[in-house]
């Protein structure tokens, strides 16, 4: 008996060494706790592990950042947040290692509370508006996420009451280096539970219907695999729903015209508030909260302490900064007078472009801020092909036989948009600015000539 007892509180990591667990790992609630959720109905938490790590500040702040970002200004239902996208991905990763997964010999038990606990913060270190925000102050959200689990934070508290190695190990399936990539798979590949999340979520708030599909029919034929999840083949035609749902996603919400011009706006805010703070501009109310990203100093206590309600307080005061751009920036932004934009490839049309920008310039309006490219790619699916690098681990079906093979070989519908790169490119402008002849009329005209169509927004 005591043979056994050990067996259950020594956890093996690193290079061989032992270091002892308490019981804090297999622990569970007195009593199931559940959160109701719009798209999974329940989410289910009886790990006392899981629970902690709910309540810490750092997976709360979750609530104060969108799942969209800029989304919401143009489907005014989508002010869903990264906090319940997460337990949205916890608990579909919840329902394949405990009800489809258990008992399965290719399937390693020791894993679950691993790969729950990524499954939970994955997201956790995304800031606010997470795009528009990284781009300005050139961020990186997964180092941040590593930060966190790995800091001086509540997060890493909890994590190490597990055993002092199981943060890493966590870092680790989240940043995709942990060697079982069965594990990294399930919240990190091209059909996960990432993915599975937020394309219902995302359909459920904006209120479209392209981005469902039958996530229960795939959960119950995906099986685990030496290094990898599987489906069977019988469940092929639930993956081309999928497929083609993310594939419409990307398309109507995610690269939707409109909500892009709005991250175009608060990157130009965020930009034009660097670049004045470093100039050495007298703001009349000291951007406090940003003063180490501007200044490239930032701790993660000043990473921590930004949410979206804080860059939207500091908009409605750049409301009234002297900065006519910044000013200007601001009010578009919170009052959504947003930028119109039209199809163009500086890249195609590259003189039109620098003409563009000439004539802007003669109009008194800064091109940095108000002539915006913005270009948007993505590959609904992908497949394996030697030599390439950074190819996408395909989706195999697994043959009545065994046998597996890879999807876009038995589909034809996702056959006939493998490895398609849908690349769009569109300009962005003021044309409230262009079609005021207060100013500059003869050059404002030239302009709008040049442009030709005009966005609706």
């Amino acid at each position: 008996m005591l043979v056994l007892y050990l067996s259950h509180i020594i956890e093996q990591i690193g290079n061989g060494g032992a270091v002892q667990l308490t019981h804090y790992a297999k622990a569970k609630l007195q009593e199931e706790k559940v959160f109701k959720d719009p798209v999974h109905r329940y989410v289910h938490v009886r790990d006392q592990v899981i629970w902690d790590l709910v309540g810490t500040k750092e997976f709360q702040r979750l609530r104060r950042i969108r799942q969209l970002g800029t989304t919401f200004l143009v489907f005014h239902g989508a002010e869903h947040s990264r906090f319940s996208h997460s337990l949205g991905v916890y608990e579909i990763v919840r329902r394949i290692v405990d009800d489809i997964f258990a008992g399965r010999p290719e399937w390693d038990e020791d894993e679950r509370l691993l790969v729950l606990c990524a499954a939970l913060l994955h997201d956790l270190g995304h800031g606010p508006f997470s795009h528009a925000f990284e781009n300005v102050f050139e961020l990186d959200h997964e180092f941040y996420t590593r930060q966190i689990l790995l800091g001086d934070t509540e997060v890493n508290a909890v994590l190490k009451k597990v055993s002092a190695g199981f943060p890493e190990k966590v870092s680790q399936v989240i940043e995709k280096t942990y060697p079982n990539k069965q594990v990294v798979s399930l919240i990190s590949s091209q059909i996960d539970a990432d993915r599975m999340d937020y394309l219902q979520r995302d359909a459920y708030f904006t209120g479209v219907s392209y981005g469902h599909f039958d996530m229960e029919r795939i959960l119950r034929v995906m099986r685990p695999r030496k290094n990898q999840v599987v489906i069977k083949a019988t469940g092929m035609h639930a993956v081309e729903d999928y497929i083609m749902s993310r594939y419409q996603m990307y398309l109507q919400i995610y690269f939707h015209p409109v909500s892009r011009s709005a991250e175009v706006v608060l990157n130009n805010i965020l930009k034009r508030a660097k670049q004045l703070s470093l100039a050495g501009y007298k703001f009349k109310h000291e951007p406090t909260h940003f003063l180490a990203f501007f200044r490239n100093s930032i701790t993660l206590d000043d990473y921590l302490a930004l949410d979206e309600s804080i860059l939207f307080t500091y908009f409605q005061l750049w409301m009234q900064e002297e900065d006519a751009i910044l000013s200007d920036l601001s009010r578009r932004f919170v009052n959504r007078k947003l930028f119109q934009y039209i199809d163009l490839d500086p890249g195609v049309e590259l003189d039109k472009y620098q003409k563009l920008q000439e004539l802007f310039k003669q109009a008194d309006l800064n091109p940095d801020y108000y002539l915006v490219h913005d270009t948007t790619a993505d590959l609904p699916y992908d497949f394996y092909r030697p030599g390439e690098e950074e190819v996408r681990v395909p989706i195999f079906l697994e043959m009545k036989n065994g046998e597996l093979r890879e999807l876009s070989r038995e589909s034809i519908i996702v056959d006939s948009i493998s490895g398609r790169m849908k690349r769009d490119h569109k300009v962005y402008f003021p044309l409230d600015f262009l079609e005021d002849n207060s100013t500059h009329p003869a050059v404002k005209k030239q302009i709008l000539a040049l442009l030709q169509g005009k966005g609706k927004n």
